[in-house]
């Protein structure tokens, strides 16, 4: 599977700047000083900001947004606020200017076999995956490709990998509280409505589990036709983009926890 096409138009936006700098501020929890140290302003101008009576450069606003870590999407949204043009670039993923980007991503999917990786945006959404992957998921059901392949729902879900994921408690409650995490940090409607979804293929989270019944990390536990299949999980962000597309997207890569799961990703590469 390859590349599809990621709609990334900047979202309209009707929140002048000033309730922006607030609500991300809040959600960073930095005061106003701390801000202000943060982006070399003082604290008297971040007021003055946030209450409407002063309206900051462009390479201000970037300043205060670097500083609090916003998205880069969320930058052009507070730039178009102020009223200024956007300062990223926001490619579509399959644009022949992002080539050699591509030719890049995919060599790391293909360098990670004969075990699963795959890249998604920032809805969780599958932009690419190497064979491994889909070789593990299977067959995937016209359902679950509508309107695009989710990871967190074509693991998760009872006509994806959700019945032979043996530790379903633990591993669907690792992937919900990562998805509202990221949610919580950088709030998007899509997300909190997979989240929505994804509680109902999840069992309620028991008082019995905790941290120190998962050992180091939380295993997929997966039934296989060679038996239980052990696999972790490690997370790639591109934060040193500059285009608003790249920067959304995460790379996720499956390791085997044992030798047996090692051994049997070896035997089935394709």
């Amino acid at each position: 599977m390859r590349y599809q096409s990621v709609p990334m138009g900047t979202h309209a936006t009707h929140i002048g700047l000033p309730e922006l700098l607030r609500q991300w501020r809040d959600r960073r929890r930095v005061s106003q000083l701390e801000l202000a140290l943060s982006a070399g302003t003082t604290q008297r101008y971040v007021s003055f900001i946030e209450r409407g009576r002063s309206l900051p450069g462009r390479g201000m606003i970037v300043r205060l947004a670097e500083a609090l870590e916003i998205p880069l999407r969320e930058r052009n949204e507070m730039l178009l606020a102020a009223g200024y043009a956007p300062a990223y670039p926001d490619t579509e993923l399959d644009d022949p200017g992002l080539d050699p980007v591509r030719g890049a991503l995919e060599r790391i999917l293909d360098g990670h076999l004969p075990y699963p990786a795959v890249l998604t945006d920032r809805s969780a959404d599958l932009v690419s995956a190497n064979d491994a992957f889909m070789t593990l998921v299977g067959q995937v059901p016209r359902p679950l490709h509508e309107p695009r392949i989710n990871l967190g729902r074509i693991l998760l879900h009872p006509e994806g990998l959700g019945p032979r994921i043996i530790n379903m408690e633990e591993w669907g409650r690792h992937v919900i509280d990562g998805l509202r995490r990221k949610s919580l940090r950088n709030p998007d409607a899509s997300l909190e409505r997979l989240i929505d979804e994804l509680e109902r293929y999840v069992p309620a989270r028991s008082r019995e589990t905790s941290p120190l019944h998962l050992g180091f990390a939380v295993p997929l536990r997966l039934r296989s036709d060679d038996g239980e299949l052990k696999l972790l999980t490690t997370l790639t962000h591109f934060a040193t983009t500059i285009d608003v597309a790249i920067s959304e997207l995460s790379l996720e890569a499956f390791l085997p926890a044992d030798t047996a799961t090692a051994e049997h990703f070896h035997a089935h590469r394709t």
